[in-house]
């Protein structure tokens, strides 16, 4: 771990909106945060329920965010606002293209606010044919030594 990395508490809020139907999933890891100049980065291991955990590594930097998955599945999804991006995720059952529709962006260090948070709205459509409409909500907040 570089040595201004601080140890976080994570909690990452996904809504994902498809017709009337509303899917919420939530999950709370350990992670780490550091800064390198303008630039953010959050890591953090997903334990899912179901297949093998998945690295996460959040990036920010200003007026950019890109999330980057790997193990259970892989994927780097970039975050513009007012932008349409493209990616490949790659998961057991096969390759999906992705493509991401920036609504709002917004992030809050922990310098600034306490927890840190970035909140996105964006809406993602899979291989041309499923859109959907996702809010995340992803709050860090440095852990107490006791």
């Amino acid at each position: 771990m570089p040595s201004n990395a601080r140890d976080v508490q994570v909690q990452l809020v996904t809504e994902i909106r498809d017709g009337d139907r509303v899917e919420k999933m939530e999950i709370q890891e350990s992670g780490q945060f550091l800064t390198r100049g303008d630039t953010q980065v959050l890591t953090f291991i997903e334990h899912q329920e179901e297949g093998d955990p998945v690295r996460t590594m959040v990036t920010v930097k200003p007026g950019h965010v890109s999330i980057k998955r790997s193990g259970g599945v892989e994927m780097r999804q970039v975050f513009i606002e007012s932008a349409e991006t493209e990616n490949l995720y790659h998961h057991t059952y096969g390759d999906f293209h992705m493509k991401t529709y920036t609504k709002e962006l917004d992030f809050r260090s922990p310098a600034e606010t306490v927890p840190g948070r970035l909140f996105l709205n964006y809406t993602m459509t899979l291989n041309h044919e499923v859109t959907q409409a996702h809010r995340l909500t992803l709050t860090f907040e440095e852990e107490s030594e006791t």
